[in-house]
């Protein structure tokens, strides 16, 4: 008994010191390290404590806000490759198909190219393991193709005009990464710029493709950030620059460390502070997309066109730790011209991540008058519109989503991938004709009349599961006929050609152009 009250005390004694401070107050770094003794002292079975601590670290940082995040060891390359200028690798474009890698695009000068490969090839084995109809994923593609500078990698291909697969031997490479989807006439004087991340190199790609745009007379711009989740701030930052007179603010940003951040202000030095602009954004359209078209605004600089904005106002800091892993951490909220945050509610017992669903099911996507907009944060642009703060940024001319087109047949045949892999067979058996496009216009008159390639597809899918309807299939053809074409442009001359093709129906688009053409986003400039 002497004995076993002794211990109890001493028990009591090294509890109160390890869990307890000076205060009396419970210390819970203390209790965090002492639990993590006990599991490793008593726990049944051997556990490896430092993997269970690494597994709780995005746990933690989730219960800040939804974009602060830790990024481990092992996925820090892969994400600092996203918003890099360029990264090692043999320099294709691909998707999976059939189980099957399809070559779409061989870049220009790139490994693949000097290697000998082509569009259309079809991957089947990479450094000799067989990757057809072995259900890889794109991630782990990437990951076999990407690889250190100047190491080998060896595809075996088929190829439609070989009855004998091939192989090659890539030099791995640096492979640039393009912010630029498309940059092209969109209609006479009016150029348009489809931006899909704001990276390292976006500005510099921006101010290459304005540059080419002018020489080919644009004297008006749509700058399209549909799909756009944002990235970096600067290339925002810069890009409105171009855009606004001397002293127009821009953005500003409060944080525990800078409390009462000035705005950052246009320097008056931009190149395009007389051309009319129309920004596209959609619900995708997120942080650094969300500065610029908030910037122009804010400013009544141009026109923001499309549906309301992603909704978020949180700046985050990506601090590196020793073991390679990073965290990336909301150091600040930004502000637009006007003062207001955009950024939409994550509060507790917020449904953040479906708040796209709801916006669909609520209607949002197709009707205006469905957005629910909170009249008690209201501010004022430079002349005197009301614009709203929490909730992404609304733009002046809403365009709901289109749905002209759509039946049952179109959604059985979109489901089944049969507009890709259609057009893909198409693009391969007839490219040798097809190569002699070199621009989508070109391209267009080398495709057969619009009811023979319906017809065409038509019994491709069929073949493939997808009966014929025809009442349904006259009520989708031109979304049919439109959306075939758009990606044999794709398979034929990239992504750019896709989009010339494609935006020729696209409603936004068609609003941008409109509302250039009748000088809708021509606000007289007060500065």
């Amino acid at each position: 008994m002497p004995v076993a009250i002794a211990v109890s005390l001493v028990a009591g004694m090294w509890i109160g010191h390890t869990f307890f401070n000076g205060s009396g107050k419970w210390n819970s770094r203390t209790k965090l390290d002492t639990i993590l003794e006990l599991v490793d002292r008593s726990y049944v079975d051997e556990i490896d404590t430092d993997s269970l601590l690494e597994a709780s670290f995005p746990g933690l940082l989730s219960r800040l806000d939804p974009h602060s995040v830790y990024i481990p060891a092992k996925d820090l390359q892969n994400v600092n490759e996203e918003l890099g200028g360029s990264f090692s690798g043999i320099g294709i474009s691909f998707n999976l198909l059939n189980d099957s890698i399809n070559v779409l695009e061989v870049i220009s000068g790139g490994p693949s190219e000097k290697a000998g490969l082509l569009p259309g090839d079809r991957i089947i084995a990479i450094n000799d393991t067989v990757v057809a109809g072995q259900n890889w994923s794109d991630v782990k593609v990437k990951g076999s193709l990407r690889g250190e500078k100047g190491s080998t990698v060896k595809l075996t291909v088929k190829r439609q005009t070989s009855a004998k697969p091939l192989d090659f031997e890539v030099i791995r490479g640096d492979i640039p990464m393009t912010s630029i989807d498309a940059a092209y006439m969109v209609a006479p004087k009016i150029g348009l710029l489809k931006i899909n991340k704001f990276s390292s190199n976006t500005y510099s790609e921006f101010l290459t493709s304005m540059m080419d745009l002018v020489a080919d007379g644009a004297e008006k711009f749509i700058i399209d950030l549909r799909g756009n989740g944002g990235g970096f701030m600067e290339p925002a930052v810069l890009m409105a620059n171009e855009f606004l007179p001397a002293g127009s603010p821009i953005v500003s940003m409060k944080g525990k460390n800078a409390p009462d951040s000035r705005p950052t202000m246009s320097d008056g030095s931009g190149s395009f502070l007389k051309n009319e602009v129309v920004v596209l954004i959609d619900e995708i359209s997120a942080s650094a997309s969300e500065i610029f078209s908030g910037a122009i605004q804010d400013n009544d600089r141009g026109l923001v066109i499309g549906r309301r904005s992603f909704g978020k106002g949180l700046v985050q800091n990506q601090m590196e730790l020793p073991d390679s892993s990073a965290i990336r951490l909301t150091i600040a909220r930004y502000y637009t011209p006007s003062g207001r945050c955009i950024q939409k509610t994550y509060a507790p017992g917020t449904d953040y991540d479906r708040d796209i669903v709801n916006r669909y099911e609520h209607g949002e996507f197709y009707n205006v008058d469905s957005i629910k907009l909170d009249k008690s944060l209201a501010f004022e642009t430079m002349h005197g519109r009301t614009v709203y703060g929490g909730g992404g940024i609304m733009p002046d001319i809403f365009v709901p989503n289109d749905t002209v087109g759509i039946t049952s047949y179109y959604l059985n045949v979109l489901n089944a991938g049969l507009i890709q892999k259609y057009t893909f067979d198409y693009t391969d058996r007839n490219r040798q004709r097809l190569d002699g496009a070199e621009t989508a216009v070109e391209l267009m008159r080398l495709l057969p009349d619009d009811d023979t390639l319906l017809q065409d597809f038509v019994s491709y899918a069929q073949k493939n599961g997808v009966a014929p309807r025809w009442y349904y299939i006259n009520i989708s053809r031109d979304l049919i006929v439109n959306q075939l074409k758009a990606m044999i442009a794709r398979n034929a001359l990239g992504v750019q050609g896709y989009f010339e093709v494609f935006n020729e129906y696209d409603p936004t688009v068609l609003s941008g152009i409109d509302a250039l053409t009748g000088n809708k986003a021509a606000f007289p400039i007060t500065k």
